[in-house]
């Protein structure tokens, strides 16, 4: 039998209330803690922090705080990915980042997602699904990326654009929901 955390790695509804999920997501707010209150400005002491939140973060890793995520172990980055103030990724599932990639302040990257079905919901069983962001993209202040989506290399997201489609390579969207602009020549 799967454990609740298997489940949820694998996109399966689950239990958020599991113990083993519930003792994850606390070590990663006391590393977020120190993170974004404590450490901060200490380069070797927020270096660990990192490595120890996200152990498959690529090389030049930066982050201003405050930054949220539930988990952390689900955030791969590639290298040069800078996150600005405020950023929140709801990791429940893999968040998967290229390299040159830019976040403004305030962005949101959901994984996680519920049952549309009210009786389901009751259950208080939820699931996830992943993201991916390719390489070399800007996303803009404010932006909101739902769950399940693809966002193509040397993409632009404008500021406060709510994703709620995959985006191709080298396509720059803006709005609610996120319509394209503009399609570029790589």
């Amino acid at each position: 039998m799967k454990s609740e955390k298997e489940k949820m790695l694998s996109g399966e509804l689950y239990s958020a209330f599991d113990e083993q999920l519930s003792a994850d997501r606390k070590k990663a707010r006391m590393l977020l803690h120190r993170l974004n209150y404590l450490d901060y400005g200490n380069e070797s002491a927020t270096s660990g922090i990192l490595k120890e939140l996200m152990p498959d973060a690529g090389e030049e890793l930066w982050i201003e705080p405050p930054f949220y995520c539930d988990y952390g172990y689900n955030i791969i980055t590639g290298k040069n990915v800078y996150f600005n103030f405020n950023c929140v990724l709801l990791n429940v599932m893999e968040i998967r980042i290229g390299s040159n990639v830019l976040f403004g302040p305030g962005v949101h990257i959901y994984t996680a997602t519920h049952p549309i079905d009210a009786q389901e919901r009751k259950k208080g069983l939820e699931s996830a699904k992943p993201v991916t962001i390719g390489d070399d993209c800007w996303i803009g202040g404010g932006a909101i990326i739902n769950p399940g989506l693809c966002i193509g290399n040397r993409c632009v997201i404008g500021s406060g654009a709510v994703v709620t489609k995959s985006v191709p390579d080298d396509t720059i969207v803006v709005g609610n929901p996120a319509k394209p602009v503009e399609k570029r020549d790589s």
